[in-house]
C-alpha cells in the first residue's frame, strides 16, 4: 500500500483569481504562475459565500455556511460549531500530524479546529513572517506520519499601504469596475500586496521541494472569495465568488492541465481525504473531484450554489450553471452594499452612485451573453422560462438543506450588530 500523501493548503484574503495564470497579465504573480503551470489549474471554482469566515468554513467542512452553520464574520461574534468535523479533525484522526501556521478566520478559539501543533502567536499573521516559519517546518520534518500543514496569511486583505505599488499606469482595470484614478491607485497597491504575498509563496514552496517530499505532497493554494472591490467581494456576481484553485501532486495527479468544470470550495475538503484514503463524514456536501484527475468515474456539477448572510439587511442566495446565474434577493436596498473596507476605498472615491440604485428581487444572467452580469433579464417575457428554472433549482436546493432563509429571520449572535458599528467607526477613521 503507498504512504499517504503530506498536504500543504495554502489559503489567501480577498484575492479572487487575480493572478497570470488566470490571464490577469499586469498582475505580478511569477511564483503562483509557475506552480499553476507545473501542477493543475481549475478555470471555474467558485466560493460559497462571498466574505472571508463563511467561505473558510465551507472549505474545511466541506459544507455551505447555512448547513454548517458559520454563516457570518467571526469577528462579528459567529463561531463555527464544534459539531461540525472539520478537515484538521478528520485528517488527525486517520493518522496525520496536523500543523497550523498563520491566520485562521473560523473560530473564535484556535483550539477548536483540533490541530495537533498550533502557530507561534508572536510570529504573527503577515505572509512575510509565517512564510519563513512554514519553510523552516518543511526544511525540518522527518516525522514517520503524513503531515496536513495549513498555512494562512492576512494577506492580500485590505489595507494595501504597507506594500510597493505597482505603476498605476500599468494596471489592467478589470471591466466591473470603472477606469478611474483612484481605482487604478488602488489596483497599484493591491498588486503590491499580491507580489508580496506571491513571494512568500514562493519561499514555501521552494523549502517543499528542497524538502524532498515534494513528489508525494499534495500542495493546493486557494482563496476565500473575490477581491474587495465593488462588485466583487460581498456579491454573489462572478468576481465577487470566482476563486483561485491550484494544485500540485507529482506522485498522484498529472500536471500541466487545467480543467474547466464547475467546482465549488466545499468539495475540496472531501477531495483531499479521497486522496488521503480518509473517508469523508457522512454530512458532507461537497464532492470529491480527485476521480477528474485521475481518470476516474466523474460527472461533473451542473450548477454551483452560493450565499451571503453577513448584513442581515442584505441576504441572498444563488446559483450557477455553466450558461445562467440567479440571484435572489431577499431584502430591498441599494444594489451594492459596499463591505466598510471598500466604502474607504480610493475606488469609492471616484465611482459615482450610480449603485445605490434599488436592487431588484431576483437577478437572471446570460454568463455567454453578458459575462460581466450588468443586462437583468429577470421579469421579461424572453427569459420567462429559464427565470422558473433557475428558480424552482433554488428553491428545491434551499429546502433539501432546510436553509434558514426560509424561516426568517435568521437567527444571529447577541454581539454582531455592536461589534459592527464599531468596525464602521474604525473605517471611517481610517478613510482615505
Amino acid at each position: 500500500m503507498s504512504k499517504p500523501p503530506n498536504i500543504l493548503l495554502i489559503t489567501v484574503h480577498d484575492l479572487g483569481a487575480r493572478l497570470g495564470c488566470y490571464g490577469e497579465r499586469s498582475v505580478p504573480s511569477p511564483n503562483l504562475d509557475a506552480f499553476a503551470a507545473e501542477g493543475v489549474r481549475f478555470e471555474n471554482h467558485f466560493a460559497t459565500a462571498c466574505y472571508c469566515s463563511p467561505s473558510r468554513g465551507a472549505i474545511i467542512t466541506g459544507k455551505p455556511p447555512h448547513v454548517n452553520g458559520l454563516m457570518g464574520l467571526v469577528n462579528l461574534d459567529w463561531d463555527l460549531p464544534a459539531s461540525n468535523r472539520n478537515l484538521a479533525k478528520v485528517l488527525g484522526d486517520a493518522g496525520y500530524e496536523t500543523y497550523l501556521f498563520g491566520h485562521q478566520h473560523e473560530v473564535k478559539q484556535v483550539e477548536q479546529l483540533g490541530f495537533k501543533h498550533l502557530p507561534d502567536r508572536s510570529v504573527g499573521l503577515s505572509c512575510e513572517k509565517v512564510a519563513p516559519q512554514v519553510a523552516e517546518f518543511l526544511k525540518g520534518w522527518n516525522g514517520e506520519q503524513p503531515f496536513y500543514a495549513r498555512v494562512g496569511f492576512v494577506e492580500v486583505h485590505r489595507k494595501y499601504d504597507k506594500y510597493e505599488p505597482d505603476d498605476p499606469a500599468s494596471v489592467n482595470v478589470p471591466p466591473y469596475m470603472k477606469d478611474t484614478p483612484g481605482a487604478r491607485e488602488d489596483l497599484a497597491m493591491f498588486h503590491g500586496a499580491i507580489r508580496t504575498m506571491d513571494e512568500a509563496v514562493g519561499i514555501i514552496l521552494r523549502a517543499l521541494d528542497e524538502s524532498g517530499r515534494k513528489e508525494n505532497t499534495i500542495a493546493v493554494f486557494t482563496t476565500d472569495h473575490g477581491p474587495a472591490f465593488p462588485r466583487a467581494k460581498a456579491t454573489l456576481y462572478d468576481p465577487g465568488i470566482h476563486t483561485a484553485l491550484l494544485m500540485r501532486w507529482p506522485a498522484g495527479v498529472e500536471g500541466s492541465k487545467v480543467y474547466s468544470e464547475l467546482l465549488s470550495n466545499i468539495d475540496l475538503m472531501p477531495t483531499l481525504l479521497d486522496a488521503a484514503g480518509a473517508p469523508a463524514p457522512e454530512d458532507v456536501q461537497g464532492r470529491s473531484f480527485l476521480p477528474l484527475l485521475t481518470g476516474g468515474d466523474y460527472a461533473p456539477n451542473e450548477l454551483i450554489f452560493a450565499e451571503k448572510n453577513t448584513h442581515p439587511d442584505d441576504i441572498k442566495r444563488g446559483i450557477r450553471t455553466v450558461r445562467t446565474k440567479y440571484i435572489r434577493n431577499y431584502h430591498e436596498g441599494p444594489m451594492l452594499k459596499l463591505p466598510s473596507d471598500i466604502e474607504a476605498s480610493l475606488t469609492r472615491r471616484d465611482m459615482g452612485d450610480d449603485h445605490l440604485r434599488p436592487r431588484p428581487p431576483a437577478e437572471l444572467y446570460d454568463l455567454e451573453a453578458d459575462p460581466n452580469e450588468t443586462d437583468n433579464l429577470a421579469g421579461r417575457p424572453e427569459a420567462a422560462e429559464i427565470e422558473k428554472e433557475m428558480a424552482a433549482r433554488l428553491q428545491a436546493l434551499l429546502e433539501e438543506t432546510n436553509d434558514p432563509v426560509l424561516h426568517p429571520p435568521i437567527p444571529r449572535p447577541p454581539g454582531e450588530e455592536a461589534l459592527l458599528q464599531k468596525l464602521r467607526e474604525r473605517i471611517e477613521r481610517e478613510r482615505l
